[in-house]
């Protein structure tokens, strides 16, 4: 069985064995990792292999802070604004998907947002993003913010692109269902943040990496010192008590990546998958993808038959061979297949045996199939 997830999402198998273990007897302490203090030697030891070992993995300059913390992604569309932006500041917000808009809609709270469309629709639907140079930026904006892979259109911006922004802008990344998926040249942001339950773990944490001159006083008054990133780094992110748990399991994570030969050697992989699934998907006379081929997602690929009545057989028939949790994002529809780093080339391989197989039927008109 295979979990298509968007997240909570798919764990590889060798590294939920290491949980297991985690969840008996955490280096014979006699104690599960469950129940481990956060201010104990053992957690410490945690702490520093997994910001270490995130630094090593992204390869994160030294004028960079990493912290921890609770409330998603979803919690830095708020905590990112309160930090850094003042009220009447005007902050470009590029919209390219479901979640990039969310983020938009939070900081209108905080600032004088502004909406920039980047996503550009050609007269035979096939969604692309416009060139930089047409993305209608303020001279005034000092921050960009921008989601770097949407999960639920299966749409990713190249890093590459934002080369052409201008440089005494800030760019503020969610990185979210995309970080540890491909190499990211850290320097060229001003934060990269990303929750856990993608590429990093399990649900519960945000990671946070900021270049430190980004870390002042907060711009409002009323930011709850939870989310208040001078006080995370005063504290080590652990000013209050953290996901334990979602950390441990990051570690494991984190060591995973580094044994199968880091970032670089994943983003093969990743490619490799991915590939097969969209060969597939461009191959067939049943299923359609939207997306212009140079901005296709390479961890969430969508796609949809000619019918919603089909894609509904689609479902139900992958979920009874064991391929779970397709079934597209209630805003698009269709079909989704999530293929982070954990999903296995096997997994894929499933997956598309499956979609030729349903599709053979669906041209032979099985009655007994539909």
């Amino acid at each position: 069985m295979y979990n298509f997830s968007a997240g909570p999402s798919y764990i590889s198998r060798e590294i939920m064995k290491d949980i297991c273990l985690g969840l008996d007897d955490s280096k014979r302490s006699g104690f599960s990792m469950m129940e481990i203090s956060h201010r104990s030697n053992i957690f410490m030891e945690i702490v520093h292999e997994l910001q270490g070992g995130l630094r090593k993995v992204l390869d994160i300059p030294e004028n960079y802070e990493v912290l921890f913390f609770h409330g998603g992604a979803r919690g830095m569309f708020s905590a990112i604004p309160l930090n850094l932006f003042q009220r009447n500041e005007i902050v470009d917000y590029l919209i390219g998907g479901y979640w990039s808009n969310y983020a938009y809609r939070e900081g209108l709270k905080y600032c004088s947002a502004r909406s920039v469309e980047i996503i550009k629709e050609s007269r035979d639907d096939i969604v692309s993003l416009l060139p930089v140079k047409k993305w209608d930026l303020s001279n005034k904006s000092k921050y960009v913010h921008y989601c770097h892979n949407e999960t639920v259109e299966g749409l990713r911006a190249h890093i590459e692109d934002i080369d052409d922004i201008p440089k005494d802008k800030v760019i503020i990344a969610d990185f979210s269902s995309s970080i540890l998926s491909e190499p990211i040249d850290i320097s060229k942001f001003g934060i990269v943040y990303a929750s856990f339950q993608k590429n990093m773990g399990i649900a519960g944490t945000t990671v946070v990496i900021i270049r430190s001159n980004l870390i002042e006083k907060p711009r409002h008054d009323s930011v709850p010192s939870i989310l208040d990133f001078s006080v995370q780094l005063k504290n080590s992110s652990l000013y209050n008590t953290p996901s334990t748990f979602s950390w441990y399991v990051s570690t494991l994570i984190i060591r995973w990546i580094r044994k199968n030969g880091g970032v670089r050697k994943i983003e093969q992989i990743n490619r490799k998958k991915a590939e097969l699934l969209y060969n597939t998907i461009d191959q067939s006379q049943l299923y359609i993808n939207s997306i212009d081929m140079k901005y296709r997602s390479m961890m969430n690929v969508t796609f949809r038959t000619k019918s919603t009545k089909i894609d509904e057989k689609f479902v139900e028939f992958s979920e009874k061979s064991g391929l779970l949790f397709l079934r597209g994002h209630r805003e698009t529809k269709g079909m989704r297949a999530s293929i982070y780093n954990s999903m296995p080339y096997e997994g894929v391989k499933a997956l598309v045996d499956f979609m030729k197989y349903f599709e053979h039927q669906y041209f032979f008109k099985d009655v007994s199939f539909f």
